[in-house]
């Protein structure tokens, strides 16, 4: 979508006050030669999701255009990933994700060596936030990507009152955290608009790639997708298909509504904390579910290509990656009309936005893609047509352009206290 990937307008940047005398001079920017990078993420490999997929295709394109980096992360990690030092710091497990502590003065101890300039902080909660003070010690430009709705998950696991309260303890947290950011990133149109309304200054917009080399209609006519396929649905049954965290905040208990459509099963790919509950709720409704567990590369590749259609049920998204992959092997999509996927579903051309507001809405989509297998495939050849140009590589470029702009924010003397 042009609109997902087009520059803010200027409100979103207000820098206007400054030092004139000083000018805004840039150390290494991005159209002057290799940047230097340091990014912080409060989620790394081994553990797969959203946030570790965009740090590493991030990592990987900076790569290939020569730029340097560095890489701070919880432990387990990897000592490197595309050709740069990670440097794992302490984390305690939280729902079988590992979350890095606040280390503040090893943080800066790295920073201060490695000398950046910028600091890339993807979805600063914790060690964002210690990576975040110890940048503005140092003076260096940050630029902080926000990807997770962390108000929403915590409202969702609060009863009533104290759900809400912790959510607005939440959303002062945040507040302070991306205040000392020069520029905080939305991944999409309806997450800009929430941060704003929360108060976060100085934004823009920044989507995020597919990759459209892995995720691609061509594996509908590999050997090991035909014998999936196979495998899911010997007597010709539509397969729907699900990719994603097993975990409270994907709402899959929305699936019980496809219970008695005809000669349809439903299949999950993914592991997480539901899992049995997400199997036991299904199982109770009379859904003919199957879970796959969690698959990666060519295996996951496989995995949509055996679907008919693709189904997210989250209405607490910040974007949906899982949603891109899936149109770019030319599946319909199927998604609630809230959030992240307003910028990734074009109704009734790509796919189909339900309201999750309506019992009824998920079982109705689905349904009438079932029978319709024509507007399947052109739903999802629009679909796939509409990414294809969404690589990570020129993603990477736009994110270059958003460092600078932090540069130049970071060199404007006084702009925040307005001295």
């Amino acid at each position: 979508m042009a609109g997902t990937l087009a520059h803010p307008p200027a409100r979103h940047l207000p820098l206007t006050r400054h030092t004139p005398s000083r000018g805004p001079p840039l150390t290494r920017g991005a159209d002057s030669g290799p940047v230097r990078v340091a990014i912080v993420t409060e989620s790394f490999l081994p553990h797969l999701n959203g946030v570790t997929t965009s740090v590493c295709r991030v990592a990987e394109c900076l790569r290939d255009r020569g730029h340097e980096a560095v890489i701070l992360a919880p432990r387990p990690a990897p000592s490197s990933y595309a050709g740069y030092a990670v440097h794992g710091l302490a984390s305690v497990p939280v729902r079988q994700f590992p979350v890095g502590l606040p280390m503040g003065a090893e943080v800066e101890a790295v920073l201060a060596d490695f000398a950046p300039d910028v600091v890339h902080v993807a979805s600063p909660f914790v060690l964002g936030a210690s990576a975040l003070s110890a940048a503005t010690r140092l003076d260096l430009p940050t630029v902080a990507v926000y990807q997770t709705d962390m108000p929403s998950y915590i409202r969702q696991h609060g009863p009533g009152a104290v759900g809400r309260g912790a959510a607005r303890a939440a959303w002062r947290w945040i507040r302070r955290m991306h205040e000392m950011a020069d520029l905080t990133l939305a991944p999409s149109s309806a997450t800009l608009d929430e941060l704003q309304a929360h108060g976060i200054p100085r934004t823009a917009l920044w989507a995020r790639g597919v990759d459209a080399t892995l995720f691609n209609p061509g594996w509908r006519d590999d050997a090991g997708t035909r014998a999936l396929r196979w495998s899911l649905a010997p007597a010709g049954e539509l397969l729907v298909g699900y990719v994603g965290r097993l975990a409270p905040e994907k709402e899959l208990h929305r699936l019980a509504a496809l219970a008695g459509l005809p000669n349809l099963r439903v299949v999950l790919v993914g592991e997480g904390p539901t899992r049995h509950d997400d199997a036991a709720t299904l199982a109770a409704a009379g859904v003919d579910a199957v879970f796959l567990g969690s698959r990666e590369g060519d295996d996951l590749a496989r995995a949509y290509a055996a679907f008919d259609l693709f189904v997210h049920t989250g209405t607490r998204e910040t974007f949906g990656q899982t949603l891109q992959e899936a149109a770019a092997t030319g599946l319909p999509v199927v998604a609630p009309a809230r959030g992240g996927p307003l910028d990734l579903v074009d109704h009734s051309r790509t796919g189909l936005l339900f309201d999750p507001d309506d019992p009824t809405a998920l079982r109705d989509a689905v349904a009438h893609l079932a029978g319709d297998r024509v507007k399947r495939e052109a739903l999802g050849e629009a679909g796939r047509r509409r990414v294809a140009d969404r690589s990570w590589a020129s993603l990477t470029d736009q994110l270059l352009v958003h460092y600078a702009t932090a540069q130049r924010a970071r060199s404007l003397v006084g702009w925040r206290t307005g001295s």
